[in-house]
């Protein structure tokens, strides 16, 4: 029997194999409490994902096959992901924020005969049913009213997996190290939603480096309030919690103003945030006792350098910086005894990855300090994405000159600390100046009155070229008039960097994992509202007390 995750050859790293070791090794220590329902064991959890397996099983689902989910975060969408893959099948779980277009392209991208949907999104599935040509059979939880026999020809039944059928001899198919575990949907900020394909040991690894990176162990409490559609909840919390036998507190929805309440009531005592989460969280009125809980360590990804001081300080709390993303997992990691170095993603870890700095025009490697396209490629067979679900023409796009091209920008210091930019779409480009967003962003968030900003690239007079259009939404009750924002920012951005417009917005366009989606932002271009500096006939030599 093995006595720890790290016994697990890589040939050996799947869901099915680990559900099975944590049922035996821990079977009744809480597992996993949704909201406040009294949390599952990991015997328990293993059962009921065992009862589900074998129900898809009787319906047809085979090693192989695509089964769509859409619903919202709950227990049953934790247990469905473990049945599903238990059978050998592919998870690919959708957004519920979806609708339309948005959810046609990904059920028709995986072209999934089945689909797992909660009851409330049948409103929003009923009108697009018809545009899935290759979905045969829509199965409804959750379902406190009479179902409709059918939608758009399509039959509907109610999901309930019977408990206490499933014959003894039954085992599960399983799968294989390299094979498909889930397909995971990009948020689609850029385009049509690309679908991630995940292998088994792609997901463990990334479990395995969570749980070693947090040093998460079995007396740990993960609080976890990310949707489960994305990579960070599912692998970093709940896998981690599979392989160290740590209990996974998992929530509805994330919320600022809840969140040190919830981690209150859970007794969590590790975490993670996206740096917008983290803003937000921020954000909120301090109080004397916010650092009152156990919490004790935070995964962030990344920790915006303008609070991370402050963060650990109110909270009372060790922030773990990292980068990665769907596709690769997370390569880079604070090591845990290292200091905080705000603005530092910490280190690659080398003993995965080859990790380069490109020129992202001629992928040519950069020195140290100069800020290029983040590139890499595993050590180890399928621990990063093979590529892009049925989508060739994107997997060769990121697949080149034999390296992942992440689309991520920043650079390596000959310390080999990794710094992350922008994304490359997110990139500025100013007068042969590369721009950074972010440090736009956080000089126009040290003004009073700024709740948040985001900076992007407009098109300019000048062919390629771009002027900064700055946008900010401002903390309740606030007023700024824009030429005293620009004056403000002029005296802490060199010149290159002072926006050109500034347009005062009442929210910002977000994707369910509350990243601002500059896309819209740069596509709504300079509109009535926008306020141009130029046009207004203002100086910035003068605003920057220059002759």
């Amino acid at each position: 029997m093995k006595a720890s995750y790290l016994d697990f050859a890589p040939q050996e790293w799947s869901l099915d194999r680990v559900l099975e070791w944590r049922a035996g090794q821990t079977p009744g220590a809480p597992f996993l409490a949704f909201a406040d329902q009294p949390a599952l064991s990991f015997a328990e959890a293993r059962e009921r994902a065992m009862d589900i397996a074998w129900y898809l099983y009787c319906l047809g689902i085979r090693a192989g096959d695509r089964v769509a989910t859409f619903a919202g975060n709950s227990e049953l969408a934790v247990l469905l992901w473990f049945g599903i893959d238990l059978l050998g099948a592919i998870d690919a779980p959708i957004n519920p924020a979806f609708s339309g277009k948005p959810l046609e392209h990904a059920v028709n991208l995986v072209e999934a005969e089945v689909m797992i949907a909660e009851a409330s999104l049948l409103p929003v599935l009923a009108p697009s049913a018809a545009a899935m040509p290759h979905l045969a059979r829509i199965l409804v939880h959750s379902a406190v009213q009479p179902l409709p026999e059918a939608i758009a020809d399509k039959p509907v039944a109610a999901f309930v997996p019977p408990a206490g059928e499933r014959p003894a001899s039954w085992q599960v198919p399983g799968a294989a190290a390299s094979d498909l575990c889930s397909i995971l949907f990009t948020s689609g900020t850029t385009g049509p939603s690309k679908g991630v394909m995940v292998t088994h040991a792609q997901a463990f690894l990334t479990a395995r480096q969570s749980a070693e990176g947090m040093r998460i162990t079995g007396d740990d409490i993960y609080y976890c309030a990310h949707p489960l559609f994305h990579m960070s909840p599912r692998f970093c919390a709940i896998y981690a919690a599979l392989l160290t036998g740590a209990k996974v507190s998992l929530d509805l929805r994330f919320s600022a103003p809840d969140w040190l309440r919830r981690v209150r009531d859970c007794g969590a005592t590790v975490s993670i945030g996206h740096g917008p989460l983290l803003e937000m969280i921020h954000a909120e009125p301090e109080r004397p006792d916010d650092a009152d809980t156990r919490l004790t360590r935070i995964g962030t990804s990344p920790f915006p350098k303008h609070i991370a001081v402050d963060f650990e300080r109110r909270f009372g709390v060790k922030g773990v910086e990292t980068w990665g993303m769907t596709e690769v997992n997370i390569p880079c990691w604070h090591p845990y005894d290292e200091v905080l170095r705000p603005g530092s993603c910490g280190r690659i870890r080398e003993e995965w990855y080859e990790f380069q700095v490109v020129d992202p025009e001629t992928d040519q490697p950069l020195p140290a300090g100069r800020v290029g396209e983040f590139v890499l490629r595993p050590k180890l067979p399928w621990i990063i994405s093979p590529g892009y679900y049925a989508n060739p023409q994107a997997t060769l796009k990121a697949w080149r000159n034999l390296w992942f091209h992440t689309g991520d920008s920043g650079y390596i210091d000959a310390d080999g600390w990794v710094y992350f930019a922008d994304r490359l779409g997110d990139r500025i480009r100013r007068r042969a100046e590369n721009i950074s967003s972010y440090d736009i962003e956080v000089a126009a968030n040290a003004h009073a009155a700024v709740l948040e900003s985001a900076a992007v690239g407009v098109p300019s007079e000048y062919v390629s070229d771009d002027d900064v259009k700055l946008c900010v939404v401002l903390r309740p009750d606030a007023a700024l008039e824009p030429l005293e924002l620009l004056s403000f920012l002029a005296q802490s951005l060199p010149h290159h960097m002072v926006p050109r417009y500034i347009e005062i917005l009442p929210a910002m366009p977000r994707t369910p994992t509350q990243k601002i989606m500059k896309v819209q932002l740069r596509a709504s271009g300079i509109g009535a509202n926008t306020w141009d500096r130029k046009a207004a006939g203002v100086e910035l030599r003068s605003l920057m007390g220059k002759s």
